[in-house]
């Protein structure tokens, strides 16, 4: 079992509570639209890092990062690709991966819309950790910590990152 700290859409923002959060976790996805080597050069240097880039990437992010990351963590197979859509609504761009070999896992970013469904089609989860970043329309930056092993998904936890000083949220399902 590894616990997970998963975020998307930080267009280069920087928040020192992300490593505050993460820090019980084993590793750190991060689900497209980084912004800027140093938020993820700070992301990799406090744990294991996997990410993808997303549409509003440069070239020096593309060229560390790949458009879908598709792994086995776990004895769990995971796709993360920024612009995915959502179970009934995948982008054409993802939509024949899953249906063809769909992971137990599906993580996107872009829509900064927090969200976490079951897909009962293709037997798997999604993730959407909103945005994590000031950048957007989103009214609350999100981030998303889990558990992952064998398949199974637990004490998944949103966190939300108020801008008000000392003033937190956390919710966990």
């Amino acid at each position: 079992m590894k616990r997970i700290g998963l975020l998307s859409d930080t267009h280069a923002w920087w928040d020192d509570r992300y490593l505050e959060y993460f820090k019980e976790c084993d590793e750190i996805w991060h689900a497209g639209d980084i912004g800027s080597l140093a938020v993820a050069q700070k992301l990799a240097d406090f744990r294991p890092f996997r990410a993808v880039y997303g549409n509003c990437d440069g070239q020096e992010i593309r060229e560390l990062y790949p458009q879908i990351n598709r792994f086995v963590i776990e004895n769990t197979e995971v796709i993360i690709k920024h612009i995915g859509g959502y179970p009934g609504n995948y982008d054409p761009s993802i939509r024949n991966s899953l249906f063809i070999r769909p992971p137990k896992l599906f993580v996107s970013g872009h829509s900064h819309i927090l969200k976490v469904k079951y897909d009962k089609t293709l037997n798997m989860l999604h993730i959407n950790p909103g945005a994590a970043g000031i950048q957007g329309f989103h009214q609350v930056r999100t981030l998303v910590r889990f558990n992952i092993g064998n398949g199974n998904f637990s004490d998944l936890e949103v966190i939300e990152l108020s801008e008000e000083k000392g003033h937190n949220g956390t919710a966990t399902f």
